[in-house]
């Protein structure tokens, strides 16, 4: 396992639970990873990828992502590939016929891809040794990024029965991590859960007056530092952008209406550090390893504890201090009320006391950080925290 790390990966140790993951993978057990960003999930289904005699399926839900995956896995002379969407019908015919002689050890997939007839007949003439679902939490109803495609997964298990399941995610309350077992049918399994505390992150809400004003001299006086500004909508999303950039802020916006041709070179460019911040809706940051940035500002409310943390979660993944910055306004929660009004059944119950506990996150006069860990069940050591404005930091 050492030789492959420090061969593939150029790593001389492994982080906390990675060997003990990989290990029981290559014993054909389930694992079920919750690590927080940063923490080194990808590298515990990559690594026994090389080392297990058959082909590994990784099940992503973001076409990025998974092109961002793959060209970082071939730079380093690990056979992948992918398949999607965004292939043409050529390209994606020469992707299965070197899956089929062998010349590929992780083939990624998007969960609506498996879902083809078609497809099911191609898998079945594959030797398949693990089956890898990231972003796992979209499996559960009770997550904050439900997908119904996700929740037809089990047939993996009844396709490759004697393919070991791992299943990782940055953000999942015991509620989602029992859906995700219980979906998976996972047996004989073992759970690694690593501390939700990110000690270098503060956090702070304040009131959404005159909020505007706020960042640009919160970034004013921050000069240089890379950040990220989540907006509700794509149309907030262009405003703040526009004005940033009026204003004398390299800003660039990133949201589902742009051209995908926008999207990425906005990216590259946030990446390579020729633009200071990127105004996104949600749609942005999966994936993204981008260690300097500093701040994190949610100009809009967040609709749920877990999309904050991950949201939040992209900011100083260098171990370094980083801001993380929310406006909370009793209008917004309004706003999404009135989306939850559309929905029906039990995901209206969901989506309604997922903002619930948002706003008493907000507005509670209790450590911020205390209230983030006891909701994903995981108790603060120390108080004050020194790292959120309710402790005075």
């Amino acid at each position: 396992m050492l030789d492959v790390l420090k061969k593939y990966f150029q790593f001389n140790k492994f982080l906390p639970f990675q060997e003990e993951i990989i290990s029981d993978i290559l014993s054909k057990k389930d694992v079920l990873v919750l690590l927080p960003t940063g923490g080194g999930k990808s590298l515990c289904y990559q690594l026994p990828a090389l080392m297990l005699p058959g082909i590994t399926i990784v099940v992503s839900p973001l076409i990025s992502l998974m092109k961002d995956q793959v060209v970082g896995l071939k730079n380093s002379g690990i056979p992948v590939a992918y398949l999607n969407s965004s292939q043409g019908v050529k390209e994606a015919r020469e992707v299965k016929e070197k899956v089929l002689y062998g010349e590929i050890k992780l083939l990624y997939v998007a969960p609506e891809r498996l879902m083809h007839e078609r497809f099911s007949e191609f898998l079945s003439m594959l030797n398949v040794s693990l089956i890898a679902i990231d972003e796992a939490h979209c499996i559960s109803e009770w997550g904050h990024d439900f997908r119904p495609e996700y929740r037809k997964l089990k047939m993996l298990r009844e396709f490759f029965p004697r393919a070991p399941v791992v299943a990782l995610t940055a953000t999942a309350t015991q509620k989602v991590r029992d859906d995700i077992v219980n979906q998976l049918n996972f047996k004989n399994y073992n759970t690694y859960c690593g501390s939700f505390d990110r000690k270098n992150l503060s956090y702070e809400i304040r009131p959404k007056q005159e909020a505007y004003a706020q960042i640009i001299n919160y970034i004013e006086d921050h000069g240089g530092y890379s950040g990220i500004i989540y907006c509700h909508s794509r149309a907030a999303v262009d405003r703040m952008a526009e004005h940033l950039l009026a204003d004398g802020i390299k800003a660039l916006p990133y949201h589902a209406g742009m051209l995908q041709k926008e999207r990425t070179h906005n990216q590259e460019c946030f990446m390579n550090d020729e633009a200071q911040v990127i105004v996104a809706t949600i749609a942005f940051g999966m994936g993204i390893d981008k260690p300097d940035i500093r701040f994190v500002i949610h100009y809009d409310l967040p609709k749920n504890i877990e999309g904050y943390y991950q949201e939040t979660g992209r900011a100083g993944r260098d171990g370094l201090s980083a801001d993380c910055i929310l406006f909370f306004s009793y209008a917004d929660k309004i706003k999404h009320e009135f989306f939850i009004s559309k929905k029906e059944g039990q995901r209206a119950v969901i989506a309604q006391q997922q903002l619930d506990t948002m706003i008493t996150f907000c507005t509670a006069n209790v450590c911020r950080r205390k209230m983030l860990l006891q909701y994903f069940g995981e108790r603060l050591q120390e108080l004050p925290c020194s790292g959120c404005d309710v402790c005075g930091s």
